[in-house]
């Protein structure tokens, strides 16, 4: 049987590489976070809720409602000169926050998009829902324009936007006690 020594190597390089993203090599200092909703409530809600949640545990923060106008598009994060001034206030790594969906078993991505597509894609999904009884979100960590962390958070037996963000925030403290500090 004759092995592909080069497709082998890129393959084993790009398994690795992945699998240290899930990990938990992953150190958070501090972030720019980032709400992905469209709606303005549920974005604002979202990304304040978790500044307070990281600087209560000692990490640097900045929220993106700071960096992108109002209405303006996410985009402009992805932009050299955004991420130059953002990088001399000591911030270099983007928390990206949106909602995965509801009530049902999502398997982590295999593929995580460069962050500007990322910030470019559309996120339909609103923080709740009437008639859903858990809503996944997916946190996903860049630093240079690539991603160095992905997880996925479930919170389960919701019954309103308060709860969805009381339970996800609960999630969101474990996991970063135990793996992001």
């Amino acid at each position: 049987m004759k092995v592909n020594y080069p497709i082998f190597l890129f393959l084993f390089i790009a398994f690795q590489s992945f699998s240290q993203m899930e990990m938990g090599e992953f150190k958070l200092r501090n972030a720019v976070v980032v709400a992905q909703q469209d709606k303005p409530e549920d974005r604002y809600s979202l990304e304040i809720n978790v500044l307070q949640l990281l600087a209560s545990n000692g990490i640097r923060t900045k929220a993106s409602l700071n960096v992108v106008k109002q209405g303006g598009s996410p985009l402009v994060l992805a932009s050299d000169s955004v991420q130059s001034l953002i990088l001399q206030e000591g911030i270099d790594t983007y928390m990206l926050i949106s909602v995965r969906g509801y009530d049902k078993r999502f398997k982590p991505s295999e593929t995580i998009l460069p962050m500007e597509d990322e910030l470019n894609a559309g996120h339909l999904f609103p923080l709740f829902r009437d008639d859903v009884t858990s809503v996944t979100f997916s946190v996903t960590f860049y630093r240079g324009n690539r991603p160095v962390h992905y997880e996925l958070i479930k919170t389960g037996n919701v019954g309103s936007r308060e709860a969805v963000l009381k339970k996800f925030l609960k999630k969101l403290e474990k996991r970063m006690q135990q793996s992001w500090l």
